[in-house]
């Protein structure tokens, strides 16, 4: 008797199967999506791209050279702080006085210079020294004394901001004709900023992922007593990280000295700094310690600055973005937390 063959897809209810090159397409999208959540500053970079678009298409002014300066100043400053709160923050910290050494430094660059005879470029150092000092002061009242850093840096900020307010009597100054030279290619040329951003951002990524102190900040962070035990000098690492955080808050204080050619006492403050760890916890850094991403705070001080751009040109009133941003902080640390405990469950992998 001869035998019947019956194609499997003749018969009722049998599963088809799919055809090898679809397995493997929808496998490949699959894996991309997997190591794209992986990244931390998938999302934000994202969002970037979405709210570029959004804005370009309510207005062509979006994209044109004047509205593109205007952002890349606006998200330059608090790009740059960034660097020094991510590192900071990975290692448990926060730094509350980054803004008024901001405020500070262009002053006593005026002083070193008009009252003490100093060259602009050696002025301009002894700034940046400055800001290594101050960071010197809340490392190690924080480490050694051991004082928590919100009360030290609260307290350094108020320090700071009645020495400014002190000295320079609340009024503003003109910057010095021995500076302007220096200043176009550090803060008064269109571009300067936020080229002087990606550089920083670039080298900072490289700092924190590829070199030992990177690695001992995450973890130190991560666990601060099995660093101790690992042999991690960790009151070295945070007050490393303290003094990069405050000479960069000095360095940014200079760019946009130049930038507005005044130099303000009522400048920087509290709002560099509010920004720059809102930039820092949209990108992926985690408030708890132990992880973040400085590429990830340049994407998100980029989000800030173009819907503070975009609004404005659209001609919606800047009442609303902070209710944008602490609602953007809070979706953003809700995301965090969930994709934090998918990749320690595997499921991203």
């Amino acid at each position: 008797m001869g035998e019947v063959v019956q194609d499997s897809a003749d018969v009722v209810g049998a599963p088809v199967p799919r055809p090898a090159r679809q397995r493997s397409a929808l496998g490949t999208a699959r894996h991309g999506a997997a190591v794209l959540l992986r990244q931390r500053e998938a999302t934000v970079f994202i969002v970037v791209l979405l709210l570029v678009l959004y804005f370009w298409r309510r207005t062509p002014l979006f994209l044109t050279h004047d509205s593109l300066v205007i952002i890349s100043q606006t998200a330059a400053p608090w790009a740059i702080i960034a660097i020094g709160e991510v590192l900071l923050l990975i290692c448990g910290e926060m730094d509350l006085s980054v803004g008024f050494v901001f405020t500070f430094s262009p002053f006593l660059m005026y002083f070193l210079i008009t009252y003490y005879g100093f060259p602009a470029l050696a002025a301009m150092v002894v700034c940046l020294l400055f800001g290594l000092l101050v960071g010197v002061v809340n490392g190690v009242l924080r480490v050694v004394v051991g004082v928590p850093a919100f009360i030290t840096t609260l307290g350094t900020g108020f320090v700071l901001s009645g020495i400014t307010l002190v000295t320079s009597h609340a009024y503003p100054e003109l910057i010095p004709a021995s500076a302007q030279g220096i200043g176009r290619w550090l803060g008064a040329a269109g571009w300067a900023e936020v080229i002087w951003a990606i550089i920083l951002v670039a080298v900072f990524q490289i700092v924190l992922t590829r070199t030992r102190w990177g690695l001992h900040t995450i973890a130190v962070g991560g666990n601060p007593l099995g660093a101790r035990e690992a042999g991690i000098n960790v009151a070295r690492i945070k007050i490393g990280n303290f003094m990069i955080c405050s000479m960069l808050g000095a360095f940014v204080g200079l760019q946009e000295m130049f930038r507005a050619q005044s130099i303000d006492p009522h400048s920087g403050d509290y709002t560099p700094m509010f920004f720059a760890v809102a930039a820092a916890v949209l990108g992926g850094t985690a408030m708890t310690g132990g992880s973040g991403s400085i590429i990830g705070a340049f994407f998100g001080a980029s989000v800030l600055a173009i819907v503070q751009g975009g609004f404005s040109l659209i001609g919606i009133s800047a009442n609303p973005l902070p209710i944008i941003v602490g609602g953007a902080i809070l979706v953003a640390m809700i995301a965090n937390v969930q994709l934090e405990r998918f990749r320690k469950a595997g499921r991203l992998t």
